[in-house]
């Protein structure tokens, strides 16, 4: 699988720059719209939100910008989250075109959603943590420990996603589905409400949900400069190992019927 991602490089390149282009194309700021969508989201969240909620994030009293970094530092990866995984789920049908026409590996369709997404993620990222720099509050201490969170989430999503993806093939209401799923996951998932104000019971509950435990380790970050849960890790990632032998065994059972049922 890795060697025909390497293999097949030039091919991911060329279609993620594709990709990049086409969705800005004819625009009148034309790619200036990657930097200024997330960066429209950053302001609303620090001018409108600077105070609200400021004193249900224990230990933050003192910070203006509490709220706001506790905001961003969920929603950021979560949009990441959810442009991965819906996009890895449609991912047959919208190249079932290029499935029928073309030989190559299956696999590089994923990949390239899924760096198409991390270009979309590092720009608003980048923003973010300029302006953590700007405001004092950059996480020296801890900030490194973003990148193994960002690929433990990857390969939650994407092993998630290629299952999603083999049965939407078969089972064309998955993508529908998930779309509203999606809107109460967000919710079942602390990034708008902080999971300290809600009672032990409903905390319990909620640490089902493996995004808890990613969204939980990106704010202890960038909010509170803390380690994440090491615990937490290791069941996102049990999660991602039971998904991606799910995801490979039907993807592999399934394989030679997808272009016939596109």
């Amino acid at each position: 699988m890795i060697r025909n991602l390497w293999q097949y490089r030039q091919f991911i390149y060329s279609a993620v720059k594709r990709d990049f282009m086409a969705r800005y194309k004819g625009s009148v700021l034309g790619v200036l719209w990657a930097v200024f969508q997330p960066l429209s989201m950053i302001l609303v969240y620090t001018v409108i939100f600077s105070q609200v909620m400021q004193n249900r994030l224990a230990g933050m009293e003192m910070l203006p910008y509490a709220y706001s970094i506790y905001l961003c530092a969920g929603t950021l990866p979560w949009n990441l989250f959810s442009e991965v995984l819906m996009g890895c789920t449609g991912v047959f049908f919208a190249n079932a075109n290029l499935m029928k026409k073309v030989s190559f590996p299956r696999i590089c369709l994923p990949a390239i959603t899924v760096c198409s997404a991390l270009v979309n993620f590092a720009i608003g990222f980048a923003l973010f943590v300029i302006f953590m720099g700007l405001i004092g509050h950059f996480p020296w201490r801890t900030f490194l420990a973003v990148v193994p969170l960002l690929g433990l989430e990857i390969v939650f999503t994407v092993t998630l996603g290629i299952g999603l993806a083999v049965m939407n093939v078969f089972f064309r209401d998955i993508g529908q589905i998930m779309g509203i799923l999606l809107q109460f996951w967000f919710w079942f998932t602390p990034i708008v409400y902080p999971a300290q104000i809600l009672p032990d019971w409903a905390t319990s509950i909620l640490s089902i949900n493996p995004m808890y435990h990613l969204m939980a380790a990106f704010q202890g970050i960038f909010l509170y400069d803390r380690l994440p849960d090491l615990w937490g890790l290791l069941y996102v990632l049990a999660w991602g190992a039971v998904l991606g032998i799910w995801a490979i065994r039907l993807y592999h059972h399934h394989a030679g019927e997808l272009v016939d049922e596109l």
